[in-house]
């Protein structure tokens, strides 16, 4: 299917994913950017783990005391993730809203990678999309340079972070795709279709209570994978989610 804008053709994915990790710097970022897909992918069997990179204790609209945001946040998260049938969720607790790609935080990832061995990462994109610049938040500009950084070169090579190796066992992996959400409109090459999940995403994005009850959750998510779909000259009536994908060897 061509890109109904450039005539770029689409790329296919692998067909034999068996575990993919998902790279998030806050909680409720994967639910917005591709909950429809990770239902997708669980019902199709695929073993899907979140790594969270802070706990989002710098979210919030409201006066609940910051020092219960960070716990609060990362139980709607598991919620969320249950919504999705997702099973496991891992929270680094880098502080929220400082985030930046440090090694300290490119070892951490890597580590998510050695312990799950997917075959499939998705991240956010670490490049700024400007008409779509909530996407473009630091925190997921620094989670998505950071696991870049963690899928190619640091996970797949055993000399870098050898105390990964050396004190904890955990032998080099090499993942072979990576899926960016909130790239720029140009980069995306790949769409799914979420028509089938769209209630189970929204439904994920409402255990976020302390982010989204005061949102319009269709009204907002619906416009965006209606477009999606327009765009990608899919059947009416259709919703997607759009990705940036990059085959690593």
């Amino acid at each position: 299917m061509p890109h109904a804008d450039t005539g770029r053709p689409l790329v296919g994915v692998r067909d034999d994913v068996e575990r993919a990790l998902v790279v998030t710097a806050h909680p409720d970022d994967v639910d917005f950017g591709a909950g429809g897909t990770v239902a997708t992918w669980t019902a199709a069997g695929i073993e899907v783990t979140y790594c969270i990179c802070t706990s989002g204790d710098a979210g919030g609209y409201d006066d609940t005391p910051r020092e219960a945001m960070g716990p609060l946040r990362e139980t709607e998260q598991q919620a969320a993730a249950a919504a999705l049938g997702v099973k496991e969720v891992r929270f680094l607790r880098y502080p929220d809203g400082t985030l930046t790609p440090t090694i300290e935080l490119r070892r951490d990832i890597s580590r998510e990678i050695r312990k799950v061995r997917p075959q499939r990462v998705l991240a956010q994109s670490p490049e700024i999309s400007w008409p779509r610049l909530g996407a473009s938040h630091p925190d997921h500009r620094a989670a998505g340079e950071a696991a870049l950084a963690a899928v190619y070169p640091d996970a797949r090579n055993p000399f870098a972070h050898p105390e990964l190796l050396q004190e904890e066992g955990l032998e080099a992996w090499t993942v072979g795709e990576l899926w960016l959400m909130g790239a720029p409109d140009e980069r995306i090459n790949h769409i799914v279709d979420v028509t089938a999940t769209f209630d189970r995403k929204i439904a994920a994005l409402r255990e976020h209570r302390s982010q989204t009850s005061h949102m319009d959750l269709e009204g907002i998510i619906r416009p965006w994978s209606e477009g999606w779909a327009r765009r990608y000259e899919m059947p009416d009536g259709s919703l997607a989610e759009g990705f940036q994908v990059v085959s690593i060897r």
